[in-house]
């Protein structure tokens, strides 16, 4: 029988359509679930939406709809947007569905009735779009913390959850499972900022508008959002007060809730202590995320920098935004989206190291074997080192898609496509190609090349599911289920092989993207940086004939390997560069371009000087300079291949 894992969202808010930030969670708890699915468990995968509150009511009654009517449109968007990435949910729970009402009323009253929630009056400071109270010490400059809008002084009846009586068997639970909240920053944060300084009580439900699962022993209250949303996690299953479901006795408790770092405090406090009264087991983990920013802002429509996931889908594809989102979220950090990050991350990663190595693998078959994948013969050295290198990094993913620590997995599997490709470079099999003698051990090459990507493959089907299987498809395998299974593939043929990930034209998409009035900007921005170009190679400096220690150290020397590599539009000289330093990638424009293809870079290791000040270049950003040798015959300063990204040079 397999072991179950239960994996939650957060369930969405249906105020507004979800922007790329609320996709994320989706896709990367689809990642999760998709993982452990072929790791041999049997997983209930729940997402849905959250529907009640004040913020709901307000933007029925604005747009003439009953709240109803409002939140059966935005669900509605919701799940297609969830559809639209392939998230793999077993149920789309709303908290308007009836057996969740039902569930939520009991709840309420068990908890009412054994005297963990009781009736008072509320008094405070009130944030409408965050549904929050907050105390006058908890403002910031007078306003909300969370979002920076303007509070409402607001009193109404109100009941109330005794937090407090549960506050120290909580800090035990926490202090007993180390790994209950995830990252420990998350769970640091929970323990000095609540629960050392002591719980209040928290307010329960509201009186103040009507759109809510009511109190159905009190005309007038409506079950506010702590209570409602929250326990959406067990409802699903079939928890009733009355008795519970075959499926929530199987299932709960949840193994993992993943939530946004913003309301980790309410499900690694309200909701286990809500779990207490009820007498239920508490979650075993709550894995609190960080946010993707828009650029260097949280996203928001008043900032007018939100990105919508169902228009980046359309744009640059599904499985492309898949794996942006899950490479740049790191597990503590917060992340970064943009067109341009979109578009550098494609090419250098899906276009020139998986795209090309399948693609280039495929076409070498066909060409040297009539398209039918030959066996391997007996392994020499530069064999063993590619498979020590394949299964090292195999290894490493696991170990971190375990951990849930998705964006460090995927940095391992494309190491696993790097590998590959330094084969290719390795054992030139156009050489060996030439010599009739040779073509066993060039058969022993395909085969090794076709097993190395098929390995990887396997483990980007919770990533990019689509284009993995595409993969398959391309090399006449069946898609794996299990990450365990044997890949049997001599002797397929190999039919078509399409372009699994093409190279974006950086220019002319943004110049798609980009609204007029940015496009007006730029043109303006760009005729400075010519003016300022053409001043700088006036003035260009000569160097001292003497330099002093001190001076040469502000000199930062970083080995980096060139991912990317394009001419410069309108330039003869100029070079762009993707470079890859391990904390990060960066552009460099070189001038270097009469000595060299840009292919023949792509995969040197290099010398950058890594804190030289940016500048422009053509109106192209350059950060960094590559080190060369010469001046009528220019050449790259190299460093050994096996020296990692971003070891300093002194």
């Amino acid at each position: 029988m397999k072991e179950k894992f239960y994996i939650t969202t957060a369930i969405a808010y249906t105020s507004k359509k979800p922007h790329i930030g609320n996709t994320y969670e989706v896709i990367l708890t689809d990642a999760i679930a998709r993982y452990k699915r072929m790791r041999g468990y049997d997983v209930y995968f729940l997402t849905g939406t959250d529907e009640h509150g004040q913020k709901i009511q307000e933007a029925a009654e604005s747009s003439g709809i009953t709240p109803k009517e409002y939140v059966d449109k935005v669900a509605g968007e919701v799940k297609a947007i969830w559809d639209t990435f392939g998230a793999t949910y077993d149920r789309f729970i709303r908290t308007t569905d009836d057996d969740h009402v039902a569930a939520v009323q009991g709840i309420f009253r068990k908890l009412y009735e054994q005297g963990d929630i009781y009736k008072g009056s509320y008094e405070g400071l009130y944030c409408t779009p965050c549904e929050s109270f907050w105390t006058p010490s908890q403002l910031v400059d007078g306003k909300c913390p969370e979002c920076g809008r303007e509070v409402i002084k607001t009193s109404e009846e109100a009941y109330f959850l005794r937090l407090s009586k549960y506050a120290d068997q909580l800090m035990k639970h926490i202090e007993e499972n180390p790994d209950f909240i995830v990252p420990e920053m998350r769970k640091n944060e929970m323990v000095n900022n609540f629960l050392k300084p002591g719980l209040q009580d928290l307010c329960v439900s509201r009186s103040s508008f009507s759109w809510g699962v009511p109190v159905d022993f009190d005309n007038g209250h409506v079950i506010y959002v702590w209570v409602d949303a929250l326990s959406n996690y067990i409802t699903a299953l079939g928890y009733t007060v009355d008795g519970c479901s075959e499926k929530y006795k199987k299932l709960w408790p949840a193994d993992v809730h993943v939530v946004g770092k913003d309301i980790v405090r309410f499900h690694t406090i309200y909701w286990p202590i809500i779990l207490l009264a009820l007498g239920e087991p508490l979650p075993k983990k709550v894995l609190g995320h960080p946010w993707l920013l828009s650029g260097t802002d949280k996203m928001s429509k008043s900032r007018g920098n939100v990105l919508y996931g169902d228009d980046l889908a359309k744009q640059f594809g599904v499985d492309v935004i898949r794996y942006y989102l899950l490479s740049e979220m790191g597990f503590t950090d917060d992340g970064t989206i943009t067109y341009e990050n979109i578009i550098k991350t494609t090419n250098a990663d899906l276009a020139n190291v998986l795209g090309n190595l399948v693609n280039r693998t495929a076409a070498m078959i066909k060409q040297y074997f009539g398209g039918v994948i030959p066996e391997a013969s007996e392994k020499n050295s530069d064999d063993v080192e590619l498979f020590e290198q394949i299964d090292k990094y195999f290894a490493k993913a696991l170990a971190s898609f375990d951990e849930y620590k998705v964006a460090d997995a995927l940095k391992s599997v494309l190491e696993i496509f790097k590998c590959c490709n330094k084969y290719i470079d390795v054992t030139t099999p156009w050489v060996l190609a030439k010599d009739p003698e040779m073509k066993e051990r060039l058969g022993s090459v395909m085969h090794n090349l076709v097993d190395g990507i098929l390995r990887g493959a396997k483990l980007m089907l919770p990533i990019i599911p689509e284009s993995a299987k595409g993969i398959f498809k391309i090399y006449g395998v069946d898609v794996p289920e299990d990450l365990s299974d044997d890949i049997c593939f001599s002797g397929n043929v190999i039919d078509e092989v399409p372009i699994l990930f093409a190279r974006i034209d950086e220019k002319k998409m943004l110049s798609e993207l980009m609204p007029k009035e940015d496009k007006k900007a730029e043109k303006k921005e760009k005729k400075a940086e010519e003016k300022a170009q053409k001043k700088a190679e006036k003035k260009e400096e000569e160097a001292p004939s003497e330099i002093e220690i001190g001076d040469f150290m502000k000199v930062k020397l970083t080995v980096g390997e060139i991912l990317e590599c394009e001419k410069v539009e309108k330039s003869d000289k100029l070079l762009k560069l993707i470079v890859d330093i391990e904390t990060e990638k960066r552009q460099v424009v070189s001038g270097i371009a009469k000595f060299y293809e840009p292919n023949a870079l792509i995969g040197k290791k290099i010398v950058l000087v890594s804190n030289l000040k940016p500048a422009k270049l053509r109106g192209v950003d350059s950060n960094g300079m590559i080190l060369c040798s010469g001046e009528e015959d220019v050449r790259i300063v190299e460093i050994a291949s096996d020296v990692p990204n971003g070891t300093g040079i002194r």
